[in-house]
């Protein structure tokens, strides 16, 4: 369905809960009938298109663009429906609303704006044809769309700027609003080159750190040695003597320093001296961890008689999220009204959260959501955005707070630790029963209460998801939770509680196979449920040549993920001729979204999955010593590198069958399962602890 808007120029607007069936399915009379409702005011919980007397197509975004390619996803899908050039189509980020729906994450952005971005675009361009037809009273059915522009009859043009003020006032076209038909797509499915891609590499893209506001004071925080530690007395008569300090102000986290410039800040910061209460974890170091969670996990159900056992338990880490670009956000607040300026994957609860914070109304508080330089989960949670909101009213200043790298690797987000028991019984060369039971780390601070992430109480109500055992036509199949209660800051990090979960599994399928005698790959082939699974299984296999002769200490491994209504298979080859510094020399992928609409941006969330699993399965990963994080770094969270990175790496991208799935995420867990078992089989060892230098 969609809706004029009032306005001079065309400007539409479709609901976000509009799918992509329901805009293919329209008829062009319901399609029309819709176009008859005139709304006036706002775009909330809407997609708003409108079309400038400029010649662009301006859309406003309610996602957040952290690198993975979203508004150059938007822009094509609007071009392509539209016939105009990819070069005219804007996709500024949406401010945050009041209503509706903008969360960015689940790896749902394309497929939840595939429906209504196109429905958009087709309506407008129907409306715009109709104007031309009009303005040259020729029939509609004569005229085409090319280039942002309508093309009339003996080559006579108009471009789709010039119409839009008559296109406005148009109800009723004259000819179909429906989107295209795939067979007749020229833009979705062709790999384009990213429209922000200049802008990045030149340095004009505009993150937190480049705003620039009236009167902004950079600001840095000096924070607790332990996690969570608290101030017993500071003295910062030092820190306010320095030239440039504007104010010193302590906050919950620690104390914060405002000042000229970040250089003047940091000087000041490290001038404070400050004692500390030890937080609640001061007794607490990794091997307490490990081993409490051992215990929490589930006991595992009596197996079938007369089957055999293949069983493994398998550690992971506490991971960090570590973006390129570290957490900063901007806050201007006043004494009745705040204004903030950073990115954010959940603005709207952001806005509640910072209002809360100052004691403002939601009315009362607007925020800017500008581009983030990676997330993978962390611009969930706006801690830096709060932090700020409470510096710039206690200073009265407004400020740009900016996290060290140090600060979020040892009191930021992170992956929660996990430890899985799984267990395979296998009887008459067929697995009967599968079974998997898992504890993880959840967050509980100062008596509220354990505050456990969403997909683990989702999965506890409702047991193993398809995306996990029940890949596999493994008979019956179990799964059961348990975890303990840490006063540790925990966040969702890229595929969730995917990357672990599904990366033990596919450990485990391979040793399986090996009990069975069974090659790896042709083992998944005949207990793997979906055909579309197999196919891509299928693909890395022929492509990266399963099976080919390699050195000693070199080897293969494979792994396979089903999620967000996509699949995905990963060939891994590695080099553990030094099984202390292995390295992944060769990764290919292939994955089935259905329809993807930049294959040139899958192709590099891919590569960045790989990336991932290469990272967190052979290096990085975080040690909790006595309540404090040891990691500070880049120099000691070891994420891969160039010199780790595979030196072959490709991509396939199965052919289009339907609306797009989900991408974003959907790669690690076969990462990961694959450079595992390339390991285990390269060294003869079943590595059960993740990073392996843990």
């Amino acid at each position: 369905m969609v809706y004029s808007l009032a306005a001079s120029t065309l400007t539409i607007a479709a609901p976000l809960g509009c799918d992509a069936s329901t805009a293919r399915g329209a008829t062009p009379s319901a399609a029309s009938a819709a176009s008859d409702v005139l709304v006036t005011g706002t775009d909330e919980e809407m997609l708003v298109l409108e079309v400038t007397a400029a010649n662009k197509v301006i859309v406003r975004l309610p996602r957040l663009e952290v690198g993975q390619g979203i508004t150059t996803a938007v822009a094509m899908m609007i071009a392509e429906e539209l016939d105009a050039r990819l070069a005219d189509v804007d996709i500024p980020l949406a401010d945050a609303r009041t209503r509706g729906n903008q969360y960015t994450g689940g790896s749902n952005s394309v497929s939840s704006l595939y429906g209504p971005a196109r429905a958009l675009a087709a309506t407008a361009r129907a409306r715009l044809v109709t104007a031309a037809a009009r303005k040259w009273h020729v029939p509609a059915w004569s005229l085409r769309t090319r280039d942002t522009m309508v093309i009339g009859p003996g080559g006579r043009t108009a471009t789709f700027g010039s119409l839009t003020a008559s296109a406005a006032t148009i109800r009723r076209t004259s000819v179909s609003s429906r989107p295209k038909p795939a067979a007749k797509h020229r833009v979705i499915g062709r790999p384009t080159n990213r429209i922000d891609a200049r802008a990045i590499v030149t340095g004009m893209a505009k993150y937190a750190g480049d705003v620039t506001v009236a009167g902004v004071k950079p600001t840095v925080v000096a924070r607790p040695p332990t996690i969570r530690g608290k101030i017993v007395s500071v003295d910062d008569r030092a820190a306010r003597a320095l030239p440039g300090v504007r104010a010193v102000v302590r906050i919950p986290g620690g104390v914060a320093v405002v000042a000229d410039t970040f250089h003047h800040a940091f000087r000041a910061r490290d001038a404070l001296k400050i004692k500390w209460a030890p937080g609640p974890l001061a007794g607490l170091s990794d091997a307490g961890v490990r081993s409490r969670l051992k215990a929490a996990v589930p006991r595992l159900p009596t197996p079938p008689s007369g089957s055999t056992q293949i069983q493994g338990e398998f550690e992971f880490a506490f991971v960090s999220h570590a973006p390129m670009e570290v957490l900063t956000a901007v806050a201007d607040v006043r004494a009745h009204k705040a204004e903030f300026w950073f990115a954010s994957q959940t603005p709207m609860e952001a806005r509640d959260a910072v209002a809360a914070a100052v004691g403002l109304p939601a009315s009362k508080v607007k925020v800017h959501v500008l581009r983030g330089g990676g997330s993978f989960g962390r611009r969930l949670n706006y801690d830096a955005a709060v932090e700020a909101a409470l510096i710039s009213k206690a200073a009265g200043l407004p400020v740009k707070l900016m996290w060290s790298r140090t600060d979020d690797i040892r009191h930021g987000r992170m992956r929660p630790a996990s430890h899985h028991r799984i267990r395979a019984s296998h009887k008459d060369g067929r697995v009967v029963a599968f079974t998997h039971s898992m504890a993880s780390v959840s967050e509980s601070y100062e008596g509220k209460g354990a505050v456990n992430q969403a997909a683990f109480l989702r999965r506890a109500a409702a047991g193993p998801a398809p995306s996990d055992s029940g890949l596999y036509n493994f008979g019956r199949i179990s799964g059961d939770w348990g975890g303990i209660d840490l006063a540790i800051p925990l966040g969702a990090w890229r595929s969730v509680d995917s990357g672990t979960m599904r990366t033990a599994e596919e450990i485990l399928v391979d040793e399986v196979a090996a009990s069975l005698g069974q090659d790896a790959v042709a083992f998944r082939r005949t207990t793997l449920r979906n055909k579309a699974v197999k196919a891509v299984l299928d693909k890395v296999a022929a492509a990266g040549q399963w099976g080919r002769s390699l050195p000693a200490g070199h080897a293969q491994g494979v792994a396979v993920h089903e999620e967000y209504g996509s699949c995905v298979a990963c060939l891994a080859e590695i080099d553990a001729t030094d099984p202390k510094n292995p390295r992944v020399t060769r990764v290919v992928m292939a994955a089935d979204v259905g329809r993807a609409v930049n294959p040139r941006g899958l192709e590099a969330q891919l590569m960045g999955t790989a990336v991932d699993g290469i990272s967190t399965v052979l290096r990085a990963g975080l040690h909790l010593d006595r309540g404090a994080i040891r990691e500070g770094s880049f120099a000691d969270f070891q994420w891969a590198r160039q010199r780790h990175a595979p030196l072959h790496f490709e991509a396939h991208i199965m052919p289009a069958n339907g609306d797009p799935g989900g991408a974003g995420e959907l790669g690690v867990p076969a990462a990961s399962g694959a450079v595992a078992n390339a390991y285990a089989r390269a060294t003869g060892t079943k590595p059960r602890r993740f990073p392996l230098t843990f």
